[in-house]
């Protein structure tokens, strides 16, 4: 019953943007309502806060290389090619400036 549970609880509300607080708060309401002993309440807890934090984890994760894939079609370039251009600017001008 607690994994039929917590995958209930884990689909309907979307993890990812639950804070600590609303994750402790939801989970004193189903401690109350399915009568959990203080232990299991506590697992629940821990674990929601986890799953919590891997799924804002992966989502940042995913949000980034959809905007690098994303700026890449769009052929913007990305900070790490702006800083190798201005690297071989800047030997190129010194470059320069010793031949005079």
């Amino acid at each position: 019953m607690m994994d039929l549970l917590k995958r209930g609880i884990l689909t309907g509300i979307g993890i990812a943007s639950l804070t600590k607080d609303k994750i402790e708060e939801l989970a004193e309401k189903i401690i109350e309502e399915s009568k959990l002993s203080e232990e299991e309440g506590r697992k629940l807890v821990e674990n929601l806060l986890k799953q919590s934090k891997e799924a804002r984890k992966n989502l940042e994760e995913e949000v980034k290389k959809t905007v690098a894939d994303a700026l890449k079609k769009l052929n913007i370039p990305s900070r790490e090619d702006l800083e190798n251009l201005n690297t071989r600017i800047e030997k190129l001008e010194n470059q320069m400036e010793t031949k005079e």
